[in-house]
């Protein structure tokens, strides 16, 4: 179980961090497009729907990642009283009852949702450049196989925890900008 717990962090992590870079693409793709329209009076066609899709993706294959980190939102108010292994049982109910159906209709519709669109060589409607997007499509399947691995690694940890009494909880990969300024901040009031 651990060994599948670090493997399906590890993938989650990859996949996050790869595709966290089109934060980057995006922003230079819209200074792209607000310089050439608001200097050169020349908007592109393409640059809306480019930055949906690019969003899109990243927000898809995020999900595994945020996942593995305890990133999602969760109403705690209560949650966070209870003893662990009270918590990792009603974790391990939710994610049996509500969380894999979820995920597997996310990956059986998106497959013929995708299917469909490759079948056709779906393009968008929302600009006259035609931007293709059934390869868009794909990620649907993508990100439901990543959610359903990092899924089944969350169930583990919720055994181990109802087990051992302890979260097993991922690497720290990653520091919020708040909690860093704040650790800098003490250390020099040292």
């Amino acid at each position: 179980m651990i060994g599948f717990i670090s493997f399906a962090d590890r993938l989650s992590a990859w996949f996050g961090k790869t595709f966290g870079w089109l934060i980057i693409l995006m922003t230079l793709g819209m200074s792209y497009e607000v310089f050439v329209r608001y200097v050169l009076n020349r908007p592109t066609a393409w640059s809306l729907d480019v930055s949906f899709i690019m969003y899109g993706t990243l927000f898809m294959m995020g999900g595994a990642y945020t996942l593995s980190r305890g990133g999602h939102v969760r109403g705690d108010f209560v949650y966070r009283l209870w003893p662990v292994r009270v918590q990792a049982g009603v974790d391990l109910v939710l994610y049996l009852l509500f969380f894999f159906p979820g995920v597997i209709a996310l990956m059986v519709t998106g497959w013929k949702y995708s299917a469909r669109s490759w079948g056709y060589g779906e393009v968008s409607v929302n600009s006259p450049a035609g931007i293709p997007i059934f390869q868009f499509k794909s990620v649907l399947v993508a990100a439901g196989i990543l959610l359903f691995i990092q899924g089944i690694a969350q169930i583990f940890r919720c055994i181990l925890c109802m087990r051992e009494g302890y979260w097993r909880v991922a690497d720290e990969d990653v520091v919020e900008t708040d909690q860093l300024l704040t650790k800098q901040r003490a250390e020099g009031h040292q």
